[in-house]
C-alpha cells in the first residue's frame, strides 16, 4: 500500500509536463549528491533521507517514463 505522503508526491508529479520532471529529476540528484557527501564527511544527521532521495529519483523517472509511452491511470 502506498503511504499518503508518497501517494501526494506522485500525483502532483503526475500534474507537471515532461520538461518540469527532468528540472525536478536534476534538482532531486543534486540533493543526493550533497547528502551523500554530507555522509561521507560524517555531516549528516538524517540518514534515511539518502533512501528518500533515491525513492524520489525513481518516481520521478517513472511519471516521465509513464508520460513518454502515454500510459495514463
Amino acid at each position: 500500500m502506498i503511504a499518503v505522503k508518497s501517494k501526494k508526491y506522485l500525483d502532483d508529479l503526475r500534474v507537471k509536463n515532461i520538461n518540469e520532471l527532468d528540472v525536478e529529476l536534476v534538482n532531486a540528484k543534486k540533493e543526493l549528491f550533497n547528502l551523500r557527501f554530507q555522509n561521507a564527511t560524517n555531516q549528516l544527521d538524517n540518514t534515511a533521507r539518502i533512501h528518500e532521495v533515491r525513492k524520489n529519483i525513481a518516481r520521478i523517472q517513472t511519471v516521465i517514463t509513464e508520460k513518454k509511452l502515454g500510459i495514463a491511470e
